[in-house]
């Protein structure tokens, strides 16, 4: 009987878009940032991205690489804090960067306008591990769920949306997402 129970709440969860597990920022060690701006929720648009760097599997690479993305977004281009709303490592791993409600800085002139969804990795010629394709599904799922993205919300990758000079999200994963739901 616990047995079934288990597996049912199992699959209520899946069904209804349970939130997958967060790091926090003071779980990854997340620097403070330097100034904030607030979103208007719900948003129109999930944006997904890929750090052009390379792939991580396991939640210390991860971690490490989450770390000098703030390092890079803080200390070279002179942002607030991290770009991107949320990192998503190859084993599965959720790292809150800017986290709901706040303004990224991760698809010019549409950062007011949607959250920004990044994967660790280059997706030109190979795509994301199916984990990590997961979590970014689930945690756009649990933004609807959430309030914070709209219902019928607007999938994109960062290439898509006009300005952008960009092979973001690489090409074979962004062929891969044009089959979603929303794009």
């Amino acid at each position: 009987m616990f047995g079934l129970a288990v597996v049912l709440l199992v699959h209520i969860a899946h069904v209804y878009g349970a939130c997958p597990h967060i790091i926090t920022r003071a779980e990854w060690g997340a620097r403070p940032p330097n100034g904030e701006w607030f979103l208007t929720n719900p948003v129109q648009y999930a944006f997904i991205h890929h750090s052009a760097g390379p792939d991580c599997h396991d939640r210390a690479s991860c971690q490490a690489q989450v770390k000098a993305f703030q390092n890079y977004h803080m200390d070279t281009h002179g942002w607030p804090d991290i770009g991107y709303t949320y990192v998503i490592g190859g084993d599965g791993s959720v790292f809150e960067g800017r986290g709901w409600d706040r303004v990224g800085a991760h698809t010019l002139n549409y950062n007011s306008v949607g959250y920004g969804f990044c994967l660790v990795g280059t997706f030109t010629s190979h795509m994301p591990t199916a984990a990590a394709q997961q979590a970014v599904r689930d945690l756009i799922d649990c933004g609807v769920q959430l309030g914070k993205i709209k219902q019928g919300y607007t999938l994109r990758g960062h290439r898509d949306m006009p300005g952008q000079n960009t092979e973001c999200p690489g090409t074979m994963f962004w062929n891969a997402i044009k089959q979603w739901p929303h794009y």
